[in-house]
């Protein structure tokens, strides 16, 4: 631990200014996605109860050209974000289906 603080000190202020910036808002991409989980769980058990299934592609088309322009205003490479949507959408769809299952 302590060679991690010594090559810490080594660090400009500026890179480990940005660096903590960086890490804060990690922990904030964490926290928010664990809350949407939070909500899409919901989703899938009223998807389960309502005989809905697991996926919805007309909405995931709708979210995905979406965030695309979202991301292009953002100066965020477009397919950057339908890549980032396409894969946080097969894990709500697995946990629809698990839901499902057990429903």
């Amino acid at each position: 631990m302590s060679d991690e603080r010594d090559q810490a000190s080594d660090v400009p202020p500026e890179l480990a200014r940005l660096r903590g910036s960086i890490d804060n808002l990690d922990a904030a991409v964490i926290h928010i996605m664990a809350e949407r989980f939070k909500i899409t769980r919901r989703v899938g058990e009223l998807k389960a109860e309502l005989g809905l299934p697991a996926s919805d592609p007309g909405r995931e088309a709708v979210q995905i050209a979406r965030l695309r322009e979202l991301a292009a205003e953002s100066h965020l490479d477009p397919e950057f974000a339908e890549k980032l949507l396409g894969f946080i959408v097969s894990e709500v769809v697995r946990h629809h289906t698990e839901i499902a299952n057990r429903a």
